[in-house]
């Protein structure tokens, strides 16, 4: 039974909304009784988006980035370099580095970094599948991407480790960005000298 303000259908909506990432109990109830008050066209809308981004959006099986084929736009692209690899933690950041237009490699999403007070170690990773990847004689260059905070710097330095007996050069965006801060709200600029000013791990 729900300890919330309000009973039945409307406390089950706040409490649904509050679930989410970086919704919090105000912006819940302000998002439920938006949902109440308008028209049924925008609940149906949202529950259909809802419904349809489950069904048919998937992981690429190459890269881990969000896909609705088997494969992302960005690994099935001919004219990109199979040498590089640019290794992020989510499907968003993907999004931040290609607006920067520095890098016109191909991608790996890890899905988190390691952060064992949130018992996320390498193993609930796309470590092993990264690894997998490696083995293919074309790659030269791994560039990690991960957010510029304890975690971030934790993933990269254990990829360092994993990576650096296989030959393959790998090296760490410069530290253009504020350290503690998230990939996805760097500006193209900053995010694009980081990218010139990479050093290797």
């Amino acid at each position: 039974m729900s300890s919330g303000m309000y009973e039945g259908a409307i406390q089950d909506l706040i409490d649904a909304l509050g679930r989410l990432p970086g919704i919090g109990p105000k912006s819940a109830q302000r998002i439920a009784f938006h949902i109440l008050q308008s028209e049924s066209e925008l609940a149906d809308a949202l529950v259909d988006a809802v419904r349809t981004v489950k069904e048919r959006v998937k992981f690429c099986t190459e890269c881990g980035n969000v896909s609705e084929e088997t494969q992302c736009r960005i690994c099935r692209d001919p004219r990109r370099d199979p040498s590089k690899i640019c290794v992020v933690e989510e499907s968003k950041d993907v999004i931040a580095v290609e607006r920067t237009r520095e890098f016109r490699g191909k991608y790996h999403v890890l899905g988190g970094a390691i952060s064992p007070i949130d018992g996320i170690g390498p193993d609930q990773l796309r470590i092993r599948e990264l690894m997998q990847r490696l083995s293919d004689t074309t790659i030269t260059e791994v560039i990690v991407a991960t957010d510029p905070n304890l975690e971030g710097e934790a993933t990269s330095m254990y990829l360092a480790r994993l990576i650096k007996p296989t030959g393959i050069k790998i090296s760490r965006l410069a530290s253009g960005l504020p350290v503690g801060g998230d990939l996805e709200y760097a500006d193209e600029v900053t995010l694009g000298r980081a990218f010139e000013g990479r050093t290797n791990l």
